[in-house]
């Protein structure tokens, strides 16, 4: 029997990345092949999937898309005939010496599907909970991008993305079916914001959301949240890693995604010119 591209399976991969960017991608192949033989499609994994330093600490230097830290997530792909999503890893940025924080995705043929440059930056100072200047070495990107697969139209973003909705509803209005939120989510704002943010995304948008993360301490006391997820349309989380690494998979049924956006047809109701327009005072 043919299998329907209009169904398929879905894993999100939950690691605990270090500064040792080789030991980080042997596991994440590690975790490709455990994905594919659990009937995987999509493999995705989370953001800065091959290195996470202490803040401040001196990073390798950033490389090109089909750069050697590139490569390994394309021969995934080929490899195990799945789409790939490598997380975030940094790119050369030919407008200046910052980085960008990209995520690609790849096709089960290796070729590179698409590239999403991180857009909103996690610049924060919580004292004592959550201090980082991502800006001080990353360069934001300026476009939303989504991906139109034979699997899907998938709508791309990055962790702290998570935080601005209108960025998500610009992915649906542009037809996502699939949100992907790469991430590496502080411990102290993922206990208070993660699943809440997550969900309110699947539900503002009638699309899954696909949310594979960080756990877990790394260098200089960083540590991630976890709570690797994915959620349905409705808002149901219907996977879910707590805490460790691994993989978790679900089911994505891309008509449950149009029966939902036709009995709730929010995004008909969207009234466009309210985006960006400036509240008068009453």
């Amino acid at each position: 029997m043919t299998k329907s591209l209009r169904a398929f399976t879905v894993a999100a991969v939950q690691m605990r990345s270090t500064d040792d960017r080789k030991r980080n991608l042997d596991i994440a192949e590690a975790y490709a092949a455990e994905a594919a033989g659990r009937g995987a499609d999509v493999i995705a994994f989370p953001e800065n999937v091959a290195d996470i330093r202490a803040e401040g600490a001196r990073r390798p230097p950033p490389e090109g898309v089909s750069g050697p830290t590139a490569a390994r997530f394309a021969a995934m792909a080929v490899r195990h005939r799945a789409f790939v999503l490598a997380g975030t890893i940094g790119l050369r940025n030919g407008r200046g010496r910052k980085r960008l924080n990209a995520s690609l995705l790849f096709a089960p043929d290796g070729t590179l599907a698409a590239v999403y440059r991180k857009m909103h930056l996690f610049d924060v100072a919580i004292p004592g909970r959550a201090e980082f200047r991502e800006s001080a070495t990353v360069a934001a990107g300026n476009a939303a991008v989504v991906a139109r697969t034979p699997r899907g139209i998938f709508g791309l973003s990055i962790c702290y993305d998570l935080r601005f909705p209108e960025l998500y509803r610009h992915l649906a209005l542009a037809g996502a079916e699939v949100l992907f939120v790469p991430s590496a989510f502080t411990a102290y704002t993922g206990r208070a914001h993660w699943t809440a943010l997550l969900r309110a995304r699947a539900i503002e948008n009638l699309a899954y959301v696909v949310a594979p993360a960080q756990w877990g301490r790394h260098a200089a006391g960083r540590v991630s949240f976890g709570h690797t997820s994915i959620v349905d349309p409705w808002g149901r989380v219907i996977a879910e890693r707590k805490s460790g690494t691994g993989v978790v998979l679900a089911r994505i049924d891309l008509d449950r995604v149009a029966g939902f956006r036709r009995e709730l047809p929010v995004l008909k109701h969207v009234r466009r010119g309210l985006l960006g327009h400036r509240p008068v005072s009453g």
